[in-house]
């Protein structure tokens, strides 16, 4: 059996109940839950689901406390000047229950508010998880119906690194950015001022592309073949406006392998961060080439080097470009 990464300090369940064209309610736990083995089951569950999923946000609290008070109870909480945990979690879950009929949220699920410990790591974790009608079956073979909480349907999670925060660091908060309004939602009912820089962020990815179809060892054409799917699928998503996916990605651009491409994605040495914009510019390396001198500037496309419309000769230490336009040749001739 694995060991547990994560020790439960602190646990409490709520459940918002959004029934359709009804306004939200709540059904608040009066008191925190025992810190046992399920406790324990809940909270890996809750995390490994999180961390499996590739699409979130990260950032750091807005300043205006006022709209986004979390950040302010928090405050209060941690420094032990204000509620204890469970009306904390009250007012955590009374919020997000005032932002679900602001935001028409279609689904209500158990609001989940933990603090872990995660490898010495002090977190904050706030979830609203679906529950998913099943059948039970007691000692003596009884069967009957039961809710079960339904991990799969995450709709939206936060994670607060309590440690990052009090140390001012530039990011602290992930949540999951999600389809629906789920992921909006909990972004306004966090507080959550997104720095991600979609540049910096598609030249990573661009980089950790080209890195992995060289690890591949494939053949000029197939890698390049790659690239162009890359290039073409993230030019794509940045003109619609559309945020990358890394199992989509991996999907689209290596489908004979995408969970190798995947993992290389989502590697912690890679350092990148879903759920952005894709910048059209920052893609470009990709499938063109683009260097310049003291007294020249060259860009060409990368298949070109296996068309022979263009051949390097590191021997010489000279490019040479075949297919010469006319009106080229002739200011050429004419200089």
């Amino acid at each position: 059996m694995p060991v547990s990464q994560h020790t439960v300090t602190q646990l409490i369940v709520h459940r918002l109940v959004k029934e359709a064209d009804r306004p939200a309610s709540l059904v608040c736990r009066p008191a925190a839950c025992a810190l046992d083995a399920v406790a324990v089951r809940l909270v890996e569950r809750l995390c490994g689901q999180y961390e499996s999923r590739s699409a979130k946000g990260f950032g750091r609290f807005e300043e205006d406390e006022e709209v986004f008070p979390l950040a302010r109870w928090l405050r209060e909480w941690v420094s032990e000047q204000g509620p204890d945990f469970v009306a904390f979690s009250g007012q955590v879950a009374q919020h997000l229950q005032a932002l679900a009929d602001e935001e028409e949220l279609e689904q209500g699920g158990l609001v989940i508010v933990a603090r872990i410990d995660e490898g010495g790591a002090d977190c904050l974790w706030i979830a609203l998880v679906a529950e998913e009608a099943g059948v039970a079956v007691s000692g003596g073979l009884d069967v009957s119906d039961c809710l079960h909480v339904d991990f799969a349907g995450l709709q939206a999670a936060g994670r607060i690194d309590l440690d990052g925060w009090r140390r001012g660091d530039e990011r602290y908060i992930g949540f999951l950015r999600g389809r629906g309004k789920g992921g909006a939602l909990f972004k306004r009912f966090l507080g959550c001022s997104d720095v991600v820089v979609a540049l910096q962020e598609t030249k990573k990815l661009v980089a950790t592309l080209s890195h992995f179809a060289e690890q591949q060892q494939l053949e000029p054409t197939r890698r390049d073949s790659l690239l162009e799917r890359a290039h073409d699928y993230l030019d794509s998503l940045g003109e619609n406006g559309e945020t990358v996916s890394f199992e989509e990605l991996a999907q689209e651009v290596y489908p004979e392998q995408p969970a190798r491409l995947g993992s290389a994605l989502n590697a912690p040495e890679a350092r990148l961060v879903g759920g952005f914009v894709p910048n059209r510019r920052a893609i470009r390396p990709l499938v063109r080439f683009s260097a310049s001198g003291e007294q020249w500037k060259v860009e060409f496309d990368r298949s070109s080097l296996h068309s022979g419309a263009v051949h390097y000769d590191p021997a010489t230490d000279t490019l040479v470009l075949a297919g010469v336009p006319d009106y080229l040749k002739r200011m050429l001739e004419e200089g």
